[in-house]
């Protein structure tokens, strides 16, 4: 009987562990992550422009008996996210040089940027940094690196240059909150943004 509870909490632990990993996800994952959903695709956040010449609808009237006396302010929307995926790209720290894993990572993103689901669209790169070292050395470090992952999409996938745009913003949007100079790996990390067409 002991034993049958010991094999059954070693297979749950089993399948239980790479769940729990934290891992980059891969091509179809990022295209799924990275694609606009089909009401984002369509629309222009609410906004329909106008041609010259054309005249807008005019709005909707009702009469004072179909409104209800007293009514509440109806409660803001949101607007919508862009697509966006975070990506662990491995850099040593301090550095901005692609390691093989890093490579391994951004050849998943090339493949999903060059697939016909995300070829018509562009991208935003923004690198992140630690907070090891000093806020402008990180800024300075985090456009490096967002400037060597465009550098390896344009040169190993053909992505034009015209579709990526690097920025980077050093430590000022922490994934993980820590205090100064703590090296934190899942801080080094990559955001890619879709901008639309």
């Amino acid at each position: 009987m002991r034993k049958s509870y010991l094999s059954a909490a070693l297979l749950a632990a089993a399948f239980a562990g790479p769940a729990l990993a934290q891992s980059n996800p891969n091509a179809e994952q990022l295209i799924n992550q990275l694609k606009p959903s089909g009401a984002l695709s369509a629309t222009t956040r609410g906004i329909k422009p106008i041609t010259p010449g054309e005249t807008p609808a005019p709005a909707m009237q009702a009469s004072p008996a179909a409104m209800p006396a007293m009514t509440a302010p109806a409660a803001p929307q949101a607007m919508p996210t862009a697509p966006s995926a975070n990506l662990i790209v491995n850099f040593a720290s301090g550095s901005a040089d692609l390691t093989p894993s890093a490579k391994a990572t951004l050849d998943q993103l090339g493949q999903a940027l060059t697939s016909q689901q995300l070829t018509a669209f562009n991208f935003k790169i923004v690198g992140h940094t630690d907070t090891t070292g000093t806020a402008d050395a990180n800024q300075a470090l985090s456009e490096q690196r967002a400037d060597a992952v465009k550098s390896y999409l344009q040169s190993k996938f053909g992505v034009a240059g015209s579709r990526l745009q690097a920025s980077g913003v050093g430590e000022a949007d922490l994934a993980v909150q820590t205090p100064p100079n703590t090296p934190e790996r899942r801080n080094r990390r990559v955001e890619i943004i879709n901008i639309g067409q």
